[in-house]
């Protein structure tokens, strides 16, 4: 192991707060970490997850780093150490608890389901404008003017736009009425 004299006074540096000197450090020791992390965890992504951790772990705990010889990579290696074993003990228990779940059948997905009803369709007859009144000011209960601050239009475009929309709605909701044809002779 190689020992950087300037350790010592970085890590002072680090210990007053100041993030440069840290900085320093991290780019003095990363690849190093790196390496070690690479042969203690299966995964690049979990390579970086270590050592990112590692890091973290300093900076979180600076006030009790041991600088040995002159130098933090002896802390650093412990760390990461710690670090990858915690990280593969995690991955194990998250595999064991998988494995203890019960099979379950594919659960339908529901934004296949089709439950729109009559007044989602009739919904769809509405030009845009109608439906983003209807939207804001039925459906979300906003009042006439924060919807119309919403859509950038004057307040009584909204009231209009809603009063045509509602009865547009109302005209595709409303029952079929049956008309009857009577004789005109049976009128009489």
């Amino acid at each position: 192991m190689s020992v950087n004299p300037d350790d010592t006074q970085a890590w002072s540096r680090a210990l007053a707060g100041d993030g440069d000197a840290f900085g320093e450090l991290f780019d003095r020791h990363r690849d190093r970490i790196e390496r070690h992390c690479r042969r203690l965890v299966a995964s690049g992504h979990d390579v970086d997850d270590v050592v990112a951790i590692t890091f973290l772990e300093a900076w979180r705990l600076r006030d009790r780093v041991g600088i040995v010889d002159g130098s933090v990579l002896p802390w650093l290696l412990v760390t990461a150490t710690h670090s990858a074993q915690n990280l593969s003990r995690g991955i194990r228990r998250y595999r064991a608890l998988l494995q203890r779940l019960p099979l379950e059948a594919e659960a339908p997905d529901h934004a296949d389901r089709d439950d729109r009803g009559p007044a989602s369709d009739a919904l769809n007859y509405l030009s845009l404008a109608d439906r983003q009144v209807i939207a804001l000011c039925v459906l979300e209960g906003l009042t006439a003017n924060e919807a119309a601050d919403a859509l950038g239009v004057p307040a009584g475009t909204v009231k209009s736009r809603l009063s045509r929309a509602k009865r547009k709605l109302a005209h595709q909701l409303a029952p079929p009425t049956r008309l009857t044809m009577t004789n005109p002779e049976e009128a009489k």
